[in-house]
This record gives structure tokens, sequence and C-alpha cells, in this order.
């Protein structure tokens, strides 16, 4: 991965998803999300995957059972974000061999996931928690469990989530909302990737 970054990209539809894609992935973001209550998203995951499958991890949001896991697997996503921590839908991504990310906001609910086998944990809405709260998690998280904070994150406080201990971002509207361009997408994803690296 070349930055910590997860792009989500809510209500993209098919025809968008590959300009879109590529201009992410060329302004250094390879994991890209397609929520599942945006118009087509397996459809948008397949022409995706087919294209940039071998240059980018790409997947799903919003993911809430284990029939959608195998339904993005099926599409060949590889990447599973969900807005909660549910253990069945967490082993079940994990069995698949498909990297999950469920959302937590506590620590019960931290330790809950981690435990099911999650790949990394999504601070979220990450706003709502504050860098505090993030900082007294990761006393006693375990330390090669990565937290990206998600949810009102963005340049403005980057530096400031990074030193209560996020190791990455999941960024929605800031780089995407329904209509943009390519283009437009491409340079926010460029001015997101250079604060990120100017905060670091």
């Amino acid at each position: 991965m070349t930055t910590p970054i997860i792009a989500i990209l809510r209500g993209l539809t098919p025809p968008e998803a590959l300009p879109v894609a590529e201009a992410l992935v060329e302004a250094g973001i390879d994991r890209i999300e397609v929520p599942l209550n945006s118009p087509e998203p397996l459809e948008s995951i397949r022409l995706m995957v087919q294209a940039l499958g071998g240059r980018a991890m790409i997947g799903a949001g919003t993911v809430l059972s284990t029939q959608e896991v195998q339904a993005v697997k099926d599409a060949g996503g590889r990447l599973i974000v969900s807005p909660n921590a549910d253990p069945t839908v967490i082993r079940e991504t994990r069995r698949l061999g498909l990297e999950s990310w469920p959302g937590v906001f506590t620590a019960t609910e931290c330790f809950a996931a981690l435990a099911a086998g999650a790949s990394g944990l999504k601070l979220f809405p990450a706003d709502q928690a504050g860098t505090v709260a993030l900082k007294a998690l990761r006393a006693v998280l375990p330390r090669e469990a990565p937290v990206y904070a998600v949810g009102g994150v963005g340049p403005a406080n980057f530096a400031d989530w990074l030193r209560a201990g996020a190791q990455g971002f999941g960024i929605g509207s800031a780089l995407y909302k329904p209509g943009d361009s390519a283009e437009a997408v491409g340079t926010r994803a460029r001015e997101m990737v250079a604060a990120l690296k100017a905060a670091t």
C-alpha cells in the first residue's frame, strides 16, 4: 500500500468506476471501497478489479452480512469494510481470505473484533470519538493492530490523529461525491496524499 488511506466511494456508479479508480491509484491511493448502498456496487467492484486488481485492493463498504461478503468475493473484491463489528461477518470474511475492517467505537468492540480475526479496526465515527478516546484505546490495544480513523477526518487534523495513534484514514466525501469527475477526484487525492505525507 502506497498511502494509508481507504477511499470511500459512496454513490459511485459503474460508468464512473474505472476512471475514478484509476485517478485514485495514479495519485497514490490504492485501497478503494464501494459502499454496498451505492448503485450497482458489485458491478463497479468487478470493473475496477478487472482493470486494477493487480495494483489496488478493491472491495466494499457497508457490508452487514455473510451473504454480502460472499457476493463481494464473487465480484473479485478483497476488502470488506463495515460500520459495525459483527463477529460472524468478520470470521466469514477471514475464512474467505479477504481483509476485514469492522467499525468499532469502544474497547469492548475493538477486542471482540480482533478476537474474531479482524485485519484492522475502523474507528467510526471518529469525529464523535475524538483523539482523546483513540489515545486511550491505543494504550490497551495490541501494538500490531492497525486503527484507521473514519468520519470527520482530513488534512486539517491528520497530524492530531496520527499523534493519538491512528495508522491511517478512511476518506469519503472529501475525496468523492456522486457526479464528481475523475479529474477532480484525482486532484483531491493528490492533495490528500501530500497532506498526509506532510503530517507524518
